[in-house]
């Protein structure tokens, strides 16, 4: 169980959620987990101001935290019902995390660099969910050791879907991704059925480079 959120920002937070529902977000336990979720915590104090507004805001390490809405559309796309165990490639400050947490059974969370690693996991702690674990690696390898997963998110943009987490996926299981260019993606969902993987394109998007042995290298992003 999470601690109680504490009242501060409270009606920002609220305000946050009445524009992602006015947006379409109509999944109820999505909305209540941005209500529950205190994203100023997520962010540094110079742009903490701008916590709540619907928009990306940087992190450090030059990568960024999703705009809201972008978050509430991939959980709203998974339907997660509380049962599942998730993978999350690119744990960036946390704040996706902790919503998985409020919408998930178990989530596992795979950040590369060790500094948002590190403030990441100071945020999650700070949250009080205790079903978040937490590895400091190349996401784009997934974690097998707690495979199969139902559902994976990738919160960052590929050039191809790497394969070990189609591999990781369960049966049923569906995975968010970016795949395109460094500067511009498309946004798919696959899904693993009867052993097969089909696919869906879903909305043009923009996300920092997916960096690691199946995603981009270091010198091309």
């Amino acid at each position: 169980m999470a601690r109680p959120v504490e009242p501060e920002l409270r009606g920002a937070r609220l305000r946050l959620v009445e524009i992602l529902r006015e947006k379409g977000i109509s999944d109820i336990s999505v909305l209540r987990a941005f209500e529950m979720t205190p994203r100023h915590q997520f962010v540094p104090t110079g742009v903490r101001h701008r916590a709540y507004e619907d928009a990306p805001l940087p992190i450090g390490s030059s990568q960024t935290i999703s705009q809201p809405f972008i978050h509430a559309t991939y959980l709203q796309l998974l339907k997660l019902t509380g049962h599942e165990r998730v993978l999350e490639v690119g744990t960036g400050s946390g704040y996706q995390t902790v919503l998985l947490a409020h919408l998930a059974a178990q989530v596992f969370t795979i950040e590369r660099i060790s500094a948002l690693y590190q403030s990441a996991r100071d945020n999650i702690q700070r949250a009080g969910v205790n079903n978040v674990s937490m590895l400091l690696g190349d996401g784009t390898v997934g974690w097998s050791a707690y495979a199969p997963y139902d559902a994976i998110l990738v919160g960052a943009g590929g050039p191809s879907v790497p394969q070990p987490l189609l591999d990781q996926l369960a049966e049923g299981g569906r995975m968010i991704i970016p795949v395109g260019e460094r500067d511009e993606q498309k946004l798919w969902m696959y899904t693993k059925r009867g052993g097969e993987v089909t696919s869906q394109e879903l909305a043009a998007v923009r996300f920092v480079p997916l960096l690691g042995h199946h995603g981009w290298s270091a010198d091309q992003a």
